[in-house]
C-alpha cells in the first residue's frame, strides 16, 4: 500500500495555490463571500425528495451514446458492484497482462514531482514554442525585461497563456495558425521594484497590452513534432485590454450595456481574463472571459455582488488610469466582459465579437459540437463554487466549405439559439454522506435536464427580461433552480463518443456551516481535489432537453478511499488533484491539466482512457515547474502543447527574488510559454 501523498500545508488557499496566484489570478475570489447566496434549491434537497431513479435509467435505452462499435447505455453497473460503466457488471476486471496501457497511453507515468522544469516521459523530449515578450508583429523589437514599453509588448507575445489551438493553414505546408488566450498578469513578476501600491501608467499600459489573445503562425518539423514561430506573418495578431470588440447577438445595444464612452452598447475596449477556450467546426476561435470582475473597482449593486465586484480599490489600480475600470463611474463597463469571444483568426482585419446569446458569467470555456442537421451546440461552465453549467443550441445550422458566403453565414451562428443551465438528480441520496464513499449501487449517477433561460428576446425565467437573463445570467440559473456544482470549469464533448465531460476543479467550501452540502455530483465536503462527470443527451442528441450523467473521476491520491477512477482498479494509476481544462486525443482519450494540485506534487497533464477494459486507467504525462499551472492541452498525432501558466508564482516572489528559474535559467526573467513535447524517436504519441 503506497503511503497517501502529504498534503500542502504552507498556505491556507483552496487546493495547492499560492496567496499570489490567489491576488493576481481571481481577485482573491476564495476569501471574498460565496457569490451565489441564492435560496434555489440545493442539489441534496432536491434528490433528497426523488424517487430512485434507478428503474427511469435502466429504462432509458433511449438515453444512448454512439460508439465506435455501436451504441452503448450511460448505465449503472448492478447494485453493491464496482465495474467500470459502459462495461458489463461481473465482467472480468481489466488484465494485468497487458502492461503497456490503452492506445494513446503507452508510456510511462511522470512520478508526482517537485522540480523546477517540465518533466515528460523516458524516450519523449520538449521544446519551448514561444515565450512571453517574443516579437510576432512587423516592428516589435526583441523582448527586454528592463526596457519594457506598452507599445512593444503590443507587438509581443502576450503574458500567462492558457488555451491553445492549432488550426490548419492551406497553401503554406508545414504551417498551422497557433491562437493564444493570456489570462492576466502578474505585475509583481514582470517589473522589477514593482510598488503594488502605486503603478505607474506605463506598467499599467504593459500590462493593457499583455491581456487578450495571439495569434502566430507556426512552422512544423516534419521529422519530429517541433514547432517554430514564424515571426511577422501576415496572420499573426495580437489583442489586447484596448482592442475594438463588437457585442452582437439578442443583448447587444441593449441599455444594460451603454456607457458614456459607448451609448450604442456594442463596441467594446478589450477583452480580460480568457481563460479557456474553443475551437469550432467552422474555423474560428472561441474565448472565455472568466475572472474579470476583478478589474472593477468599487462596485455596489445586487448584481456587482452576484458577479465578484469588489466595494473598493482592485489590486492593479486601473481605475487610477482610466474610468472605465470604476463601477461607481461606469456601472454597465463591467457587464460588457464575461463574455465567450468569437475570433476569425484567417482574418487580421476582423473585429472579434462577443456574443451575448451565450450569457455572461465566469466562462471558463466554450467547446461547440454539432446536431445531426448540423446546429452548433456549445457546452459551458462557470467557474466559481456553486455555480452552474450551460449549454447554448443554436438555431441556424452551419453550411460548409470555405466560400465568402459559407463563412459570413458561419459567423452569425451562436447570436441565434436558445440558452440553457442544468438542473441534476442523483440516484442513492440515502448513500451519500460527504465522504466521498461510492452509494451501495457502485457509482455516483443519475439524471439531468437543460432548463431553457432565453431564446432571441423571449425570456424563460418569470421575472426577468431576455436582456436582463443574458447580461445577468447567474441570476437566470438561481430563479429557475439550477444545481449548484464545484467550480465547473472546462467542459468538452467527445468527438468519438458524444458523451460530455465537465472538470470540477474542487470547492474547500461545500458542507461548511451555512453552505450546501454534499449531494450525488458533488459527493465529498471540504472538497480539496475536484472530479470529471460524464454525461450523455438523450438519443445521443446534443439539442435533448434531458441527459444520463455520472461521475467519471473522483480524484485525489488512488491510497484514498474517496476516490474513484471510473473502477479501474486503483493501485494502476497515477494521482491526480483539481482537474481544470480537458481535451481528447485521436484514440479517444480524455487529457487532464491540473490546476492547484493539492497532493504536494507540481501540477500536471494526465491522460485516461474512456473506454474499452482499461476505461479509468490515467497516467501522468508531464509536470510543469515550479508555481506553475499546465494549461491550454492539445494532443495531436505526434505532439502534445501545453501552456505553462503563471511560472514562479510563489508567496513572495518578486523580479529580485525568483522563485523559478524556468524557462531560460538563472539570471534570466521567469517566462510563462507554450511548450511542445514529442517523441525522441518521431513516432506517434503513446503508441
Amino acid at each position: 500500500m503506497r503511503k497517501l501523498l502529504p498534503l500542502l500545508t504552507t498556505t491556507p488557499h483552496a487546493g495547492g495555490r499560492s496567496a499570489l496566484t490567489c491576488r493576481y489570478r481571481c481577485g482573491d475570489a476564495c476569501f471574498h463571500e460565496v457569490p451565489n447566496t441564492s435560496d434555489n434549491e440545493y442539489a441534496g434537497d432536491v434528490i433528497a425528495r426523488a424517487l430512485s431513479r434507478r428503474s427511469m435509467m435502466r429504462a432509458a435505452a433511449a438515453v444512448t451514446v454512439a460508439t465506435a462499435a455501436g451504441g452503448a447505455v450511460l448505465g449503472a453497473a448492478a447494485p453493491g458492484a464496482h465495474a467500470a460503466p459502459g462495461t458489463a457488471a461481473g465482467s472480468a476486471a481489466p488484465t494485468a497482462g497487458k502492461a503497456l496501457g490503452a492506445r494513446g497511453l503507452r508510456f510511462t507515468p511522470v512520478a508526482p514531482n517537485t522540480a523546477d522544469r517540465v518533466t515528460v516521459p523516458n524516450g519523449y523530449t520538449h521544446e519551448v514554442v514561444i515565450r512571453w515578450g517574443e516579437p510576432i508583429l512587423r516592428g516589435a523589437p526583441a523582448f527586454d525585461p528592463e526596457r519594457q514599453t506598452a507599445r512593444a509588448q503590443a507587438g509581443q507575445f502576450g503574458y500567462n497563456n492558457d488555451f491553445l489551438s492549432l488550426l490548419p493553414l492551406r497553401g503554406e505546408p508545414g504551417r498551422q495558425v497557433l491562437v493564444a488566450n493570456h489570462e492576466y498578469t502578474d505585475e509583481v513578476l514582470m517589473f522589477r521594484g514593482y510598488d503594488p501600491q502605486n503603478p505607474t501608467r506605463e506598467q499599467v499600459e504593459i500590462a493593457w497590452a499583455a491581456h487578450g489573445l495571439s495569434v502566430v503562425v507556426v512552422q512544423e518539423e516534419h521529422r519530429t513534432g517541433r514547432l517554430t514561430p514564424v515571426r511577422r506573418h501576415p496572420l499573426n495578431r495580437r489583442l489586447t485590454a484596448t482592442s475594438v470588440f463588437e457585442m452582437t447577438g439578442p443583448a447587444a445595444g441593449s441599455p444594460l450595456l451603454r456607457t458614456s464612452a459607448d451609448p450604442t452598447g456594442r463596441r467594446v475596449l478589450g477583452t480580460l481574463n480568457n481563460c479557456a477556450g474553443g475551437t469550432t467546426p467552422w474555423g474560428t476561435t472561441l474565448h472565455g472571459e472568466e475572472n474579470f470582475n476583478q478589474y472593477f473597482a468599487n462596485g455596489s449593486s445586487a448584481t456587482d455582488k452576484r458577479y465578484g465586484l469588489g466595494s473598493g480599490a482592485t489590486e492593479r489600480k486601473w481605475e487610477r488610469f482610466d474610468r472605465r475600470f470604476d463601477a461607481g463611474q461606469e456601472p454597465n463597463e463591467s457587464h460588457r466582459f464575461g463574455w465567450v469571444v468569437e475570433l476569425d483568426p484567417y482574418d487580421p482585419d476582423s473585429t472579434p465579437r462577443k456574443r451575448t446569446a451565450l450569457g455572461r458569467f465566469k466562462h471558463e470555456a466554450a467547446q461547440p459540437r454539432l446536431t445531426a442537421d448540423g446546429r452548433p451546440v456549445v457546452y459551458m461552465g462557470d467557474d466559481e463554487r456553486f455555480d452552474y453549467f450551460y449549454k447554448f443550441v443554436s438555431s441556424k445550422r452551419m453550411m460548409k466549405g470555405d466560400s465568402r458566403r459559407a463563412r459570413e453565414h458561419n459567423l452569425t451562428l451562436l447570436d441565434e439559439g436558445t440558452l440553457y443551465v442544468a438542473k441534476l438528480t442523483g440516484d442513492s441520496p440515502q448513500d451519500v454522506d460527504g465522504t466521498g464513499r461510492l452509494p451501495n449501487d457502485g457509482e455516483f449517477d443519475g439524471s439531468g435536464q437543460w432548463i431553457p433561460l432565453a431564446t432571441g428576446n423571449v425570456s424563460h425565467v418569470p421575472g426577468m427580461t431576455a436582456d436582463e437573463v443574458y447580461v445577468f445570467t447567474r441570476l437566470a440559473g438561481d430563479k429557475v433552480g439550477a444545481t449548484k456544482m464545484d467550480r465547473p470549469e472546462d467542459v468538452e464533448p467527445s468527438p468519438r463518443t458524444g458523451r460530455v465531460y465537465v472538470a470540477l476543479t474542487n470547492n474547500s467550501n461545500r458542507g461548511k456551516p451555512g453552505q450546501p452540502g454534499a449531494d450525488e455530483a458533488n459527493p465529498r465536503n471540504l472538497n480539496k481535489h475536484g472530479q470529471v462527470l460524464e454525461l450523455a443527451e438523450h438519443w445521443d442528441d446534443p439539442a435533448s432537453d434531458g441527459f444520463a450523467w455520472r461521475l467519471f473521476l473522483v480524484a485525489g491520491d488512488p491510497d484514498d478511499p474517496a476516490t474513484y477512477f471510473a473502477g479501474y482498479p486503483k493501485e494502476k494509476v497515477s494521482p491526480i488533484s483539481c482537474p481544470d481544462n480537458v481535451a481528447f486525443d485521436p484514440h479517444g482519450n480524455l487529457w487532464i491539466s491540473t490546476d492547484g494540485n493539492a497532493l504536494g506534487s507540481h501540477d500536471g497533464l494526465f491522460g485516461v482512457a474512456t473506454h474499452g477494459e482499461r476505461r479509468g486507467e490515467l497516467k501522468q504525462f508531464l509536470t510543469v515547474p515550479t508555481g506553475a499551472e499546465t494549461c491550454g492541452p492539445i494532443i495531436q498525432n505526434r505532439r502534445v502543447l501545453v501552456a505553462v501558466q503563471h511560472p514562479g508564482e510563489v508567496d513572495g516572489a518578486s523580479v529580485e527574488k525568483p522563485a523559478s528559474t524556468w524557462p531560460d535559467g538563472p539570471g534570466r526573467i521567469v517566462r510563462p510559454s507554450v511548450v511542445v513535447v514529442y517523441r525522441e524517436d518521431g513516432r506517434p504519441i503513446g503508441v
